[in-house]
C-alpha cells in the first residue's frame, strides 16, 4: 500500500530566485488520473506561476506525468490548472499582483490527510542577483553555526 502522506514536492528554485512574502494553501481541479500520478510522486513544479483570468486563479507550467495504466483517457501533463481559494483570498492576491514586480509561484505539492491533492503558493518578489549571492552567505553562516552547535 501506498503511503499517500509522504508525497511532498516542492519547488527548491522559488524560494532562491524569489522573496516569499506571503503564502497560501489552495485545492487544486484535477482529473482522476491527475491525482493517481500526484500520489505516485510524479509531479514537477519547476517554472510555474499562476495567474488571473476572469477573476479565477489558474496554474500554469505545473508537470504531472502521465499515469502509467491510464488508457485513453488519460491527461496532459502540463495544462492550466484551476486553483480553489476563497473569495476573500482571490480579491486580495488579485490587488497585491497590480503591484509591480510581484508574482505568485508555486512552492510545495502534498496530498493532506484526506487524500486531496494541495498546493502551497507564495506572493513573491523577484530576487536581483546580488541579493542571491547574500542569501547564499546567509544560508552558508547559518549552517556553519549548526554544524558548531552539534560538535
Amino acid at each position: 500500500m501506498i503511503d499517500y502522506k509522504n508525497v511532498n514536492i516542492r519547488n527548491r528554485r522559488a524560494t532562491f530566485d524569489y522573496e516569499i512574502l506571503d503564502t497560501y494553501t489552495a485545492g487544486i481541479v484535477l482529473y482522476g488520473t491527475e491525482i493517481k500520478s500526484i500520489r505516485l510522486g510524479k509531479a514537477s513544479l519547476i517554472d510555474c506561476f499562476c495567474y488571473f483570468d476572469r477573476g479565477e486563479l489558474y496554474i500554469r507550467g505545473v508537470n504531472i506525468s502521465e499515469y502509467l495504466w491510464g488508457t485513453y483517457n488519460n491527461h496532459q501533463p502540463k495544462r492550466d490548472r484551476k486553483l480553489l481559494l476563497q473569495k476573500k483570498e482571490l480579491a486580495k492576491l488579485e490587488r497585491q499582483l497590480q503591484d509591480n514586480g510581484l508574482t505568485i509561484v508555486g512552492l510545495k505539492l502534498f496530498v493532506n490527510e484526506r487524500g486531496f491533492a494541495k498546493i502551497n503558493i507564495g506572493l513573491a518578489k523577484g530576487r536581483k542577483n546580488y541579493d542571491k549571492r547574500d542569501y547564499i552567505k546567509e544560508k552558508d553562516a547559518k549552517r556553519e553555526m549548526s554544524r558548531a552547535m552539534k560538535v
